[in-house]
């Protein structure tokens, strides 16, 4: 068994390059905790933020901090308290703390649900906060049958997750994006509508109905359209909301049961082809910091995450990118 590993830690706040590997030796975990070694772990935009300090008053560093809240590996050790896993078991988990981004994370054994044989790595990997923050907005606003629903942002990490629980809910989803994404909210049964001036009546032509409510991930000038569109308060989640929901999980605590209550109810949904996991850049650990970057860029529509084992011959060396930041490499050379 290896013995020595890596963490990405940061000493300080700042850019994407504050972020350096350390090595990580392999951990013992208590009485209620396992280890377990990280095959696939996730990437936020919250992270970035996190790391630039722009959330020091809700989200504090204590240096050297360590990044990651979503992951998905193979249970190597497990405390004496342990009995519904077994080392050998492929779990999908949340890091109480954070620092997913390592070869192994020690969590309580109740942070970690099995993961299911039909959902890839990568999927489980990326699942926790994007899953956890759209599976807890869409269940508060009570979607059925009749619903019209507008998604902000449809095609992103959180909003292509949440385009399909209200999907599954039996509402009809109409998502505001980019030109280049339409396609692809076609595809999971989302009616796409572009940006820019003119989106009210664009937005209400595709509703046929009113608009009943609203799930916002941008902000701008979206609390207003919700309004100009009938949607009552009680049915608008604001993007602070979003972040507060965000918040919520990455600081669940070691007693807290309702995130793993959560990535049960998605595995299972994702198990079931109700849910699918776009994962639009799949980075080997060693280029963490140029996921990250793509991230920053919005180049990537659903999720970007990281491999800690990636097998690759060489052949194609920007494999792993997202489409559009595959498309400028090449155009670089």
């Amino acid at each position: 068994m290896v013995k020595t590993g890596r963490a990405v830690e940061y000493d300080r706040y700042g850019e994407i390059d504050e972020l350096h590997f350390v090595p990580q030796q392999l951990p013992a975990p208590a009485d209620d905790e396992v280890v377990v070694e990280v095959v696939c772990a996730g990437l936020n935009h919250i992270e970035n933020f996190t790391r630039a300090g722009d959330f020091q008053d809700r989200l504090p560093q204590t240096f050297p901090a360590h990044q990651g809240s979503c992951f998905a590996g193979i249970v190597k050790k497990r405390g004496s308290a342990v009995r519904d896993l077994a080392v050998g078991a492929e779990v999908i988990g949340h890091a109480v703390g954070g620092g997913a981004h390592a070869t192994w994370i020690t969590v309580p054994a109740t942070a970690v649900v099995r993961k299911p044989s039909s959902v890839s790595w990568e999927v489980a990997g990326g699942l926790y906060l994007a899953g956890a923050t759209a599976y807890d907005i869409v269940r508060s606003l009570h979607l059925g049958e009749g619903d019209v629903v507008v998604i902000t942002a449809a095609a992103g990490g959180v909003g292509h997750i949440e385009c399909q629980l209200a999907l599954a809910a039996g509402a009809k989803v109409i998502g505001t994006c980019s030109p280049g994404n339409h396609d692809y909210l076609r595809q999971i049964g989302v009616t796409p509508v572009d940006y820019g001036e003119g989106l009210q009546e664009r937005i209400e032509k595709a509703a046929g109905r009113p608009v009943t409510a609203f799930i916002d991930n941008f902000g701008g000038d979206n609390p207003a359209l919700s309004t100009e569109l009938g949607v009552p308060e009680s049915r608008f989640s604001s993007s602070e909301h979003r972040l507060d929901v965000e918040i919520r999980f990455i600081t669940a605590e070691r007693g807290d049961t309702e995130p793993s209550m959560i990535l049960a109810a998605l595995a299972k949904l994702i198990a079931d082809n109700k849910v699918r996991v776009l994962i639009s850049g799949f980075y080997p650990f060693d280029n963490i910091a140029q996921a990250y970057e793509d991230l920053a860029e919005h180049h990537s529509r659903g999720k970007v995450v990281v491999g800690m084992q990636p097998v690759e011959t060489g052949a194609r060396s920007h494999w792993y990118l997202s489409a559009k930041a595959r498309t400028l490499a090449e155009q670089r050379g």
